[in-house]
């Protein structure tokens, strides 16, 4: 007798920007899904601002499409791959299109500070398997997340600056917020070993909220 194929889920990692979600879900070997890729581009009317500055609201869910993101982990769970915007942070804008293909994978990663968002959605569609939020020192994350942003050249020095230092003040909070939708908040080691639990088959489906 046959056996079943083994269906398809997602691991979702969030956590701050510049907590190591990238380099976490790289060491892996898993396939992974950017979700940064699917932020709006500079001009949409719905992007938010920041409260008293004409900065654009990066940091917001409203600057991110969460309908795209969904739609994208439900076909690669579905049929293992997806066309994936490319998405030039700097000029905020998509520049193009890739196909992610994992085949058969079992399993795969959605990575990106958004990724708490869609736990909700993504366990009613029985795709998820673990939805996990990195955390550590805000300090740490703001020195890994301003070296980053200037290497890339993501946005102008004062931009940076200014993002840098309201996110760890807000660090905390933004933690908070993720753990209350339905990411399970770990350091490093602890993510790993779940996603290792995860990828051998012993789910861990965050309950309800």
């Amino acid at each position: 007798m046959s056996s079943q194929p083994i269906p398809t889920r997602v691991v979702l990692l969030a956590g701050p920007s510049g907590s190591g979600k990238s380099s976490l879900a790289a060491v892996t070997g898993l396939p992974v899904l950017r979700l940064d890729d699917f932020y709006k581009e500079s001009g949409d009317p719905s992007l938010p601002l920041v409260d008293g500055s004409s900065d654009i609201d990066w940091d917001s869910p409203r600057s991110w499409d969460a309908d795209a993101a969904v739609a994208a982990i439900v076909e690669l769970c579905r049929t293992g791959r997806t066309d994936v915007p490319v998405y030039d942070i700097a000029t905020s804008s998509r520049t193009g299109s890739d196909r992610l293909d994992i085949e058969r994978t079992p399993l795969f990663i959605a990575e990106g500070i958004f990724a708490a968002e869609i736990v909700t959605r993504c366990r009613e569609l029985d795709v998820l398997a673990d939805a996990l939020c990195l955390r550590g020192r805000p300090s740490t994350t703001f020195r890994r997340r301003l070296l980053r942003d200037l290497r890339e050249g993501r946005k102008s020095v004062p931009m940076l600056l200014r993002r840098g230092w309201r996110l760890m003040r807000a660090e905390r909070a933004i933690v908070t917020r993720q753990t209350a939708l339905g990411a399970h908040p770990c350091a490093k080691p602890e993510a790993l070993g779940r996603l290792a639990a995860a990828a051998a088959g012993r789910h861990r489906t965050p309950a309800g909220r």
